[in-house]
């Protein structure tokens, strides 16, 4: 793997935290919700307010939120759709909620709106679940949460109780179901699904190719796991993946990218003996090899983070936890690492030198003014994300 970035070029910058939301719109990433420590306490992030950072620039800037605010909560399962984010889930201060929100984020305005769905019914209230999206619609799977035990299906055994979790007829587990939303419909269904589906789980990692959706590991009862398994969203098959070469080892709080037509890259997590992870792996679906990438952020372990495809198959990581949060809860972060798992175009890598080096090199600063101006434009927002921090200045 070729060298990575991890920078923070402006001096406002978001917030550290975990279990929080994040989406890519062309170069901008949007990131909203999760939760921080502030000594002993568990904060959660402010719900009115999203932040973008300029891949490009390298500059966060801040914005208020209208509208139909969702409560302030981690644990959401977020994805960007028609340039519109929905969030669906996660936990604020009742516990988990099953409503579903979206934003607009082309018209400036950045206005939340409940969206009452007028077909089908919404899935029970959880968090940590995962989502694909594919065909216009918005599929979701897994995830803990909680439900009356009349409609706990203990013959399909779609959801395992947590043992430890019950009060009076309202029971706590992990979940296996599959549900779709339809924002042109707002509607909920459930398909009808073949093959022999995963475990019930959360905090698992998902990521779509084509028509199939895959997941990978997450918590199953007591365990973590590093299974994988693929949903075929015509069919809705399920396959399991059974690798033939050296695995991860079992994980939740990971991530799970889409980096080519074939191929998925993992990123962090909790390990089954509770260690943060900073491995990365990238697995072939069709050979069904897992290969460990080298990268620069080895002392940098992630959980609790989440992972969006830019462009040239980059693969933005953002905040997450350093630490095992369920004991320590302090080393929530807020820096962006960015992996190079493909070959740059030849464009990118002329404009990332003449970025990177045109303060320091004469020739290039008078042949700046040369460029035809849409070229200049594009350099001049490289120059801006390699220019020096304050940091570095003094």
């Amino acid at each position: 793997m070729d060298s990575a970035l991890e920078r923070h070029c402006s001096e406002l910058v978001a917030r550290e935290r975990s279990g929080h939301t994040a989406v890519l719109r062309e170069n901008l990433l949007y990131v909203w919700g999760g939760y921080m420590s502030v000594a002993d306490d568990e904060i959660f992030l402010p719900n009115d307010e999203i932040w973008k950072y300029d891949l490009e620039q390298g500059v966060w800037e801040v914005f208020h939120m209208k509208g139909e605010v969702p409560p302030s909560m981690s644990g959401t399962c977020g994805c960007s759709l028609n340039e519109h984010m929905y969030i669906f889930g996660g936990c604020d201060d009742n516990g988990q909620t099953n409503q579903i929100y979206c934003v607009d984020l082309t018209d400036g305005n950045y206005t939340w709106r409940k969206i009452i769905h007028d077909i089908g019914s919404a899935p029970s209230p959880r968090d940590k679940l995962s989502c694909w999206v594919y065909n216009g619609r918005i599929i979701y799977f897994g995830g803990y949460g909680h439900k009356l035990l009349s409609s706990v299906d203990s013959e399909n055994k779609t959801f395992i109780v947590d043992e430890a979790s019950w009060v009076g007829d309202v029971f706590w587990g992990w979940n296996n179901e599959v549900h779709i939303f339809d924002p042109t419909q707002a509607s909920w269904t459930e398909p009808r699904i073949h093959g022999r589906a995963p475990a019930p789980r959360a905090a698992h990692a998902s990521a779509t190719l084509g028509s199939k959706g895959y997941i990978c590991g997450g918590r199953v009862m007591e365990t973590r796991t590093s299974d994988i398994h693929c949903l075929d969203l015509v069919s809705w098959t399920w396959t399991e993946i059974v690798p033939v070469s050296t695995i991860p080892v079992g994980r939740s709080w990971h991530t799970l990218s889409a980096v080519s037509e074939n191929t998925l890259f993992l990123f962090g997590g909790l390990s089954v003996d509770c260690k943060p992870m900073s491995d990365g792996w990238v697995l072939d679906v069709e050979t069904r090899q897992w290969r460990e990438v080298e990268h620069p952020y080895k002392n940098k372990p992630r959980l609790w983070h989440t992972a969006c495809l830019g462009k040239d198959s980059d693969v933005i990581v953002f905040g997450g936890s350093c630490d095992y949060i369920l004991l320590v809860d302090t080393g929530h972060c807020n820096d962006a690492l960015v992996f190079q798992l493909q070959p740059y175009p030849l464009f990118r890598i002329c404009e990332d030198f003449i970025a990177k080096n045109v303060r320091k090199c004469e020739l290039l600063r008078n042949r700046l003014p040369l460029l035809p101006p849409k070229l200049l434009t594009s350099v001049q927002k490289r120059m801006s994300f390699y220019r020096p921090t304050r940091k570095q200045q003094q």
